[in-house]
């Protein structure tokens, strides 16, 4: 509970950083042009909160978790610093950008050594909250709560700050069972507790009962598991051909006693923290890294890909911001939209048409995409254009993408000759790929002259995307006299390589009528059509060509739509509303969460071959049956959050597991509630599925705080792909409505999967 403990907790025990934030210092926050204010900001001696001053008359005070934190960047880096400020206090510049919705902290330092100061200190701080083990981050927790609990801040708990503590980590109990543990730990009967006693209180707490059972039925070595014993758990039980050897290296890797680990042993604190590292997690670890073939051409992958990617909120008023595409980018889209209209001063900007949603210029949008589009994934980003600016503000367009993105954008085919078909996402690495419309035939190229007939280059030209197609009456007026003004300069069109937009005008014209590089963007409610009525001639077309899906343009609350279905049906570009928090986006996350989270996954094969047969709605045999019988049982949850801060609230949680993929694998099954008890609530019961296409299944385990009366509320989600799933005793993580870690909270189940057949 002292500094020093935290700070010994995070190995930062005299370090200069720490003790620069501890010590505090002035910054001028800016909020606007006219609102720059000097605050006292200084990190909380738990060395997780940054608390600063307040000058509103019912406030004394605001604080924010460093856990909260998503990152810290030097410089003019956000809009508001742009916006408010002048280049010649760059340096003196810095934001804190948090996880969620929280608006950018906007910060200005009296110098250009104390701004790199507080960001090297700050960065040095979240880097460590990160990287906190699973115990660490628990006891972290626990003491936390434990500070809040002790009012009179004597290091010592009373039986009222104990009951406040119990409220804090979530869990109810009797007053009967309270006193009882209050005697349990008060050796000294004094009447509070304090040092050891605390650690006893503490131990009580984080048992877990369950851990101690499947140890004791391994430890057969003096009570302790050796590296036999430990072999034989991950054979019999986690389902791996492990050797000796790798049992060893998991002991030296995760043993905290020095004793335990000269005899080759594990303890049980050992055994806990491997359940919580990689190798004991429900993530094959492997799936960590990019794992797949990346030479097969681009279209042969699914493509994490965003709609209305400039949007923070929803689609009618919410703010513009290159945030979002910063964010988005960080998430591993590897295809963002950009929505483009004239601007003043003959510079194009990004907004929504038609609607009061902010304005931010093309050429801040592209430069940040420049800055955070490899950071997460090194494989090609798609800009798809929705282009409604004059020729003259196109041109502008082009030469900002042309002196911004340099050679890392993408003007000609790759190679001498016309290509036949798409380059793959490893020849493409750290590349920009320009979609839209484009004046001529690729193959112009590759032509001494212009063949006889081709347009000229600012003939009339309908530039922009279907999803014009979205309005109705004036609006649609307006857009349809707007359409026939459009043209589209050469500059522009010349950037459209391998993904020239097309109208889509049935399968039979497309396969006889279009290039391999001409692709079709389709509404949400078209493709789920076609998806449903004529499935396999839609897996064949996207074979051959790239399709992107977007969402009907009614959703102006900016939700999203179902993607399953489209990808079962082979659409790599399935667009989905990012700064939106549901279901689908967790889908979304869950699709892309293998193969190192980099934004391409490929297609099975059966989605790749021309001469495919497979078809999701009918399921007739073929390769891609692999009937699968997959074993859950949800044995126990650790830490989940209360929903509400009441102070009286207590979670009743209950677990649901479910499968979606071809119609004949969605299923879900739920548990009991558990009432009272978000600490530790354990449930051991078993669930049973069958996965027949277990290549396009995903399989999502929710946690919902349970309320008879008005329905149950979200607590945390994660979901994963079919084939990544581990055997065995498996720790799941959780993960909040922003698709962030919740960062203690877990569910710990175990899983078997058998051939049916």
């Amino acid at each position: 509970m002292e500094t020093n403990g935290t700070a010994k907790n995070y190995g930062m025990e005299g370090d200069a950083d720490l003790q620069f934030l501890l010590a505090g210092g002035d910054l001028l926050k800016v909020r606007s042009r006219s609102w720059k204010k000097t605050r006292f900001y200084k990190l909380q001696d738990d060395c997780r909160t940054v608390w600063h001053e307040s000058k509103k008359t019912f406030r004394t005070s605001r604080m924010f978790s460093i856990e909260d934190v998503s990152a810290v960047r030097m410089g003019r880096q956000s809009e508001g610093l742009r916006k408010c400020t002048d280049e010649k206090v760059e340096g003196r510049c810095f934001s804190i950008v948090f996880k969620g919705r929280r608006k950018n902290l906007d910060l200005i330092a009296s110098s250009e050594e104390e701004a790199k100061q507080w960001v090297s200190s700050l960065q040095k701080m979240v880097a460590k909250a990160n990287n906190l083990n699973r115990q660490q981050k628990t006891e972290h927790w626990i003491f936390n709560c434990m500070r809040k609990a002790d009012k009179d801040s004597d290091d010592k708990m009373n039986r009222k700050e104990l009951k406040d503590f119990l409220h804090l980590i979530n869990i109810e109990v009797d007053d009967d069972y309270s006193e009882m543990l209050f005697e349990k730990c008060d050796k000294s009967k004094s009447g509070y507790l304090a040092g050891e006693e605390i650690e006893h209180f503490y131990d009580l707490l984080t048992h877990r009962e369950e851990i101690s059972v499947i140890y004791g039925a391994y430890a057969k070595t003096g009570g302790l598991m050796s590296a036999e014993n430990l072999q034989e758990f991950l054979g019999k039980e986690q389902r791996e051909s492990a050797s000796l050897e790798d049992a060893h290296r998991l002991i030296q890797k995760y043993e905290l006693d020095d004793a335990a680990k000269e005899k080759k042993q594990f303890s049980k604190d050992g055994f806990l923290m491997y359940l919580h590292k990689p190798e004991g997690l429900i993530l094959n670890p492997r799936h960590w890294e990019v794992h797949q073939d990346m030479s097969q051409p681009l279209n042969h992958y699914f493509i994490s890909s965003s709609h209305n990617t400039y949007l923070m909120e929803d689609q009618l008023k919410g703010p513009s911001s290159t945030e979002a595409y910063v964010r988005a980018l960080l998430k591993g889209c590897r295809c963002v939209e950009l929505d483009c209209w004239d601007g003043s001063n003959g510079e194009p900007v990004i907004y929504h048409g038609y609607t009061l949603t902010s304005k931010i210029p093309f050429r801040d949008t592209i430069a940040a995409i420049k800055e955070y589009a490899f950071k997460a994934s090194d494989y090609p980003v798609i800009l798809s254009l929705e282009n409604h600016c004059s020729v003259e503000q196109q041109r502008v367009m082009a030469r900002h993408m042309s002196s911004i993105l340099g050679p890392a954008l993408l003007t000609k085919p790759l190679g001498d000759t016309m290509p036949a078909r798409f380059p793959s996402p490893e020849e493409l690495k750290g590349r920009f790929i320009v979609k839209g419309k484009r004046l001529n035939k690729l193959e112009a190229c590759f032509a001494t002259e212009a063949p006889p007939g081709e347009k000229a280059a600012e003939e009339d030209e309908d530039v922009t995307e279907d999803e014009d197609s979205d309005s109705s009456g004036d609006e649609e007026e307006k857009k349809s006299k707007e359409k026939k003004k459009l043209k589209l300069a050469k500059e522009l069109s010349d950037m459209v390589v391998y993904c020239k937009s097309v109208h889509f005008n049935g399968f039979e014209d497309a396969l006889r009528n279009l290039a391999f590089y001409e692709m079709s963007s389709f509404k949400e409610g078209k493709a789920t059509k076609l998806a449903e009525e004529s499935a396999n001639v839609y897996i064949q077309h996207n074979v051959e060509k790239l399709s992107r899906i977007y969402p009907a343009g009614s959703r102006t609350d900016s939700s999203n739509y179902n993607p399953v279905p489209l990808w079962n049906s082979g659409c790599q570009i399935v667009a989905l509303n990012f700064q939106t928090h549901c279901m689908d986006m967790d889908l979304n996350q869950g699709r892309f969460l293998a193969n190192g989270r980099s934004g391409y996954v490929l297609k099975p094969p059966y989605l790749r071959d021309g001469a495919t047969e497979f078809d999701p709605i009918t399921l007739t045999r073929g390769a891609w049956l692999q009937h699968k019988t997959l074993h859950v049982m949800v044995v126990s949850a650790q830490q989940l959050p209360k929903v509400t801060d009441k102070k009286s609230s207590i979670v009743d949680p209950l677990v649901r597991v479910e499968i979606f993929g071809v119609p004949a694998d969605v299923a879900a099954k739920e548990t009991a509630v558990v009432e009272n008890n978000g600490f530790n609530p354990a449930w051991n019961e078993s669930f049973q599925f069958d996965v027949y296409v277990p290549e396009l299944a995903l399989v999502r385990f929710t946690v919902e705080d349970h309320d008879s009366t008005s329905g149950n509320e979200f607590i945390g989600q994660y979901t994963l792909p079919f084939s990544s799933l581990q055997m065995g005793y498996r720790h799941v993580p959780l993960l909040n409505k922003n698709g962030d870690a919740l960062p203690s909270a877990g569910l710990f189940v175990h899983t078997m999967m058998l051939d049916a057949e």
